[in-house]
């Protein structure tokens, strides 16, 4: 017998060379998702990202984001959660139904970015 919390355990990602990107069997599940968007004022705000992986992440690992707007560069890398002082989340993995994400909502923060550091913003900041 499987135990409820195995059945909803989640899958690791797929790495990225093998990774589904969106095609056409997916537009009905865009035209969805666009009609939910707009519904809720969100078309401008949130978009998608292809889940996956380069290299695993430790449960108290978080990516983070940190970009160079002058020599338009972007940047990402392994930080402790606890540890990290970027705090603005740009990157969610929604949550299925019957799982306890670490945020305690129905999604998990996937990256983290920082405003007054090296993120999106920041115009003429560089290193």
């Amino acid at each position: 017998m499987t135990h409820p919390k195995e059945a909803t355990a989640r899958k690791p990602l797929p790495r990225f060379d093998e990774a589904e990107g969106l095609g056409p069997s997916d537009a009905a599940f865009v035209r969805d998702l666009v009609e939910v968007l707009e519904k809720h004022g969100n078309l401008d705000r949130f978009g998608l990202s292809l889940l996956h992986d380069h290299f695993p992440l430790a449960p108290d690992e978080v990516m983070v984001e940190t970009n160079d707007s002058v020599r338009r560069t972007l940047h990402a890398h392994v930080e402790k959660r606890r540890q990290t002082r970027h705090v603005k989340p740009s990157q969610w993995r929604f949550a299925p139904h019957g799982t306890e994400p670490a945020e305690g909502g129905s999604y998990q923060v996937v990256m983290l970015c920082d405003p007054l550091d090296l993120c999106p913003g920041r115009e003429g900041h560089h290193p």
